[in-house]
């Protein structure tokens, strides 16, 4: 959980021990069904059964949808460790098929904008300030962002304002009501429509866009317009209830214990917040094929390469090719055999998705996960489509691509001053390039990492002895020189991970005077803890996973070098201030020093060298002060000593191990009490005004 800069919180991927697996009947209302031949049936259960693997998922549902009718859907469960030998072992399998789709909700956010066009009340190139009058942002660039661009990622927008957005069992939605005036102190990152990279926030806004043009909730335009006229009866929203949350497939933690989680409630309903079954999801994907749903003309521009209008690679395309809203719109294996194949990924950090959809033959296939990746969920589902359009008598060619012939070639001299630093959000490199063709990767964002040195080739890339990666430095039209990286790597029985994408851009110089620098020098040493968060944030075992698998990228870790005048890939603007402008990269934002509390993106966060001791007087206690900010405190001389809290409705509390696990939650699992670790930390965390009693005992 340290580090000022682990706020990027990509989807923990749980490490989970696998157990025997089972395949169950999917749950589902009536629908037509023509089940596959049974070795189809055993190859979806094949590659999920890998997918589940590879991403160490629990449980997954799936369903195969073709011309209207379900020819494979099931479950595949694979037992949590907390669960075994326990009459709970099942209820994995018969909770109810209810999944979190994540991300894949903006599909449903895209469809509904859609339909808005088609009525005539959005246009996608007007300015979104068009239909949102309280917009406003902290550069004068905003008011250039289009509907389109929302939809494209495309928008310039730094990318996630996630505070509070990520909860259990809470289906409060204040990370949207809040997000215009989150906006509102934030710069671009980039001119709007200069290039696609991921966005949340788009498609916050894009909900927001929604709500404000039909005068409905958002979930009821989405019921009204879109799945009624389908026929989807197990699409939801957290608003919808406990009967709809207890449905839900079960989540458990990361570490080897596997202890069951609270349902997990997403506050950004349209960017990743709904729920559905795989049959239902399917067939939502199934809608794209035709004209129940959207206009031929609608579905035909969704699909459409909106990549390209911006700064994008000019080679063969990997798995990331953005529509509106697909992150795709060609995959393999279809793309090398003339078939397009739209993909919409989503993950949360509890359950992941992945939507399939070949609309010149009539088929969508969804996979579901509890745990796992959704990337492989795509692989899994893209092998079902595959075997559906082989039983057709389509046959496909599935081999595995690779990368062009070439050879060890003299290298032009003026590729030697294209050395210098890469970066971006998350990763910045040291690129060293000699007279011989030789170019030596030293990672800076990536402690202990060996250096790594790959040759010029006649195809103007550079490689390494293997050949199983090619990369080229190319200039674009904005004037920055991209990292570009091209990859294929098989994932055996699954399918196969392609890369073809600009990583990284060359890093301006930015000058900064010693004093500033040594300022941040000495701020990259401190650790920092989030204020803002809600008592149900997931964000409070978010940070445990992140210390237990070491898995957040952290521009602070030990070993972590910095490119001078930057901080990760964020510009060093002032002794206060570091700003991200870099023309490429997901989750940007900026950080203000603000003596011990430190901003970032708008959020609060507190370094932790200036947090407090816990009291050990008779009647202590700690109360939420008027600005709703969580309280920690370090454990200090308390350790050893048992905690004893009472605490109100709407409030709980969170103890850290030294190493930044959890020790303990009231919410998570009903703590009360707890004895205190050497070197931990405690955070108390309710609505103003909420006092927690604490009473210590030997």
């Amino acid at each position: 959980m340290r580090g000022i800069l682990k706020k990027r919180l990509a989807a923990l991927g749980l490490a989970l021990t696998m157990a025997v697996s089972l395949a169950v009947p999917a749950m589902a209302t009536e629908v037509k069904r023509a089940p596959a031949s049974e070795a189809r049936q055993k190859s979806a259960q094949t590659a999920v059964g890998y997918a589940m693997q590879y991403g160490g998922a629990i449980g997954a549902s799936y369903a195969l949808w073709e011309d209207g009718v379900f020819t494979i859907s099931g479950e595949q469960i694979n037992t949590p460790a907390s669960l075994k030998d326990s009459h709970m072992a099942m209820l994995g399998a018969v909770g109810g098929g209810l999944y979190g789709i994540g991300s894949v909700s903006k599909m449903y956010t895209t469809a509904a904008v859609m339909k808005l066009v088609e009525a005539g009340k959005v246009k996608l190139d007007s300015p979104v300030t068009a239909y949102l009058k309280d917009f406003k942002m902290a550069d004068s660039r905003y008011t250039k962002i289009t509907v389109r661009m929302l939809l494209n990622h495309s928008s310039g927008l730094m990318g996630t304002s996630s505070t509070n957005a990520f909860l259990f069992n809470d289906d409060d939605q204040q990370a949207t009501d809040e997000l215009l005036e989150r906006l509102s102190t934030q710069k671009l990152k980039a001119a709007p429509g200069a290039f696609s990279a991921y966005c949340n926030d788009g498609f916050t806004l894009a909900q927001l866009v929604v709500e404000a043009v039909s005068g409905k909730d958002f979930m009821d335009y989405v019921r009204s317009a879109l799945l009624t006229p389908v026929g989807l009866a197990n699409t939801y929203a957290p608003s919808d209830g406990d009967e709809v949350l207890n449905r839900l497939a079960l989540t458990c933690t990361a570490d080897a214990q596997q202890r069951l989680l609270p349902k997990d409630t997403i506050g950004i309903v349209g960017t990743g917040g709904l729920y559905a079954t795989a049959e239902d999801l399917a067939a939502f994907g199934g809608a794209f094929t035709g004209t129940s749903m959207l206009s031929a003309s609608s579905t035909s521009a969704m699909a459409s390469p909106e990549y390209d209008r911006g700064i994008w690679p000019d080679e063969p395309l990997g798995m990331v090719s953005y529509g509106l809203g697909w992150d795709a719109v060609e995959f393999w294996p279809f793309e090398q055999n003339g078939i397009q194949c739209l993909v919409k990924g989503g993950d949360t950090l509890r359950y992941h998705a992945a939507l399939l959809v070949l609309p010149e033959y009539n088929m969508a296939a969804a996979l579901l996960t509890s745990g796992g990746v959704s990337v492989y969920n795509e692989l899994a589902a893209a092998q079902m489509l595959a075997d559906a359009l082989e039983a057709k008598g389509i046959k496909l060619d599935r081999s595995e691509p690779a990368l062009p012939t070439a050879s060890p070639a003299t290298m032009p001299a003026s590729l030697v001053g294209e050395s210098g630093y890469y970066g971006t959000t998350t990763q910045q490199l040291k690129v060293t390039i000699s007279a011989d063709g030789k170019l030596t990767l030293h990672q800076m964002s990536m402690a202990g990492i060996p250096d790594q040195t790959l040759t010029y080739y006649s195809d103007g890339s550079f490689r390494d002895s293997t050949g199983a990666a090619a990369v080229k430095l190319v200039k674009e039209s904005n004037g920055s020189t991209y990292f570009y990286q091209r990859s294929y790597a098989p994932l055996p029985n699954l399918g196969v991970l392609s890369t073809s994408d600009y990583l990284l851009v060359k890093m301006p110089e930015n000058k900064v005077s010693a004093e500033t620098q040594a300022a941040w020098d000495k701020l990259a040493t401190v650790s920092a803890v989030p204020l803002a968060e809600k008592y149900s944030s997931q964000l409070y075992l978010a940070l445990s996973d992140a210390s237990s698998a070491a898995q957040v990228t952290s521009a602070l870790a030990a070993g972590v070098e910095y490119v001078p005048g930057y901080v990760g890939g964020e510009r060093i603007v002032s002794p206060t201030e570091l700003l991200y402008g870099l023309p490429i990269g997901r989750d940007a934002g900026t950080v203000t020093v603000d003596g011990n509390l430190l901003w970032i993106n708008g959020a609060p966060y507190q370094t932790e060298n200036s947090l407090k001791n816990i009291s050990t007087k008779s009647g202590a206690y700690s109360t939420i002060q008027s600005t709703g900010y969580a309280r920690w405190y370090k454990v200090g001389a308390a350790a050893g000593k048992t905690m004893a809290v009472i605490f109100p409705e709407d409030a709980g509390f969170y103890v850290y191990n030294g190493d930044g696990t959890l020790a303990a939650s009231s919410l998570l699992w009903g703590d009360t009490s707890v004895k205190l670790p050497e070197g931990g930390m405690i955070v108390f965390a309710g609505d103003s005004g909420a006092r927690f009693q604490i009473n210590f005992a030997s």
